[in-house]
């Protein structure tokens, strides 16, 4: 009876620690996005062809199972990145009048075209808080650059997201 408690506890607890280490290094589970039929091959075309955000929704859609294709035809759906833009708007400064805190303002537009149906523009508004502090410039900078790669990772994630709300 002791051996067999003493055994469950002990799943119990390489269960409890499999978990704390899954969950303390960042692991998530994917999810696949359930994209309509009719949007499973998709032409794909980008203002900034070598953008960071081009590349990570072209990896989102191919993960997805959409076949992308350059050449479009009239009975292909498109997918068109307009614009991503960076702006930042000063939200407060240190006595000396240095800026001490800035928001990170990302603007993602794109477009997405059916055939037979008007086509759909979307645009969304991603929001960050950057404190800047001059005495450590270069963390400072390594910083804002991985934020930058956050907010177009997320971006990425809300463009499959908004394919995925399309009815057909």
């Amino acid at each position: 009876m002791k051996q067999l408690v003493i055994s469950r506890v002990s799943k119990l607890l390489s269960f409890s620690l499999v978990l704390i280490m899954l969950t303390g290094c960042g692991f998530q589970l994917r999810g696949n996005y359930l994209l309509a039929p009719e949007l499973q091959t998709i032409a794909f075309s980008s203002v900034d062809q070598y953008g960071e955000l081009t590349r990570l929704v072209k990896q989102h859609l191919t993960i997805n199972d959409v076949n992308l294709v350059q050449k479009s035809d009239d009975k292909i759906p498109q997918m068109r990145m307009l614009q991503d833009n960076l702006d930042r708007r000063t939200l407060s400064v240190f006595p000396n009048g240095q800026v001490a805190e800035y928001e990170l303002i990302y603007t993602v537009r794109y477009q997405i075209l059916i055939p037979g149906q008007d086509i759909q523009n979307f645009r969304f508004e991603l929001n960050r808080d950057y404190q800047d502090d001059p005495d450590i410039a270069l963390a400072k900078s390594r910083e804002l650059s991985l934020m930058l790669r956050e907010m177009r990772k997320e971006a990425a994630n809300k463009i499959l997201r908004d394919m995925a709300s399309i009815q057909l």
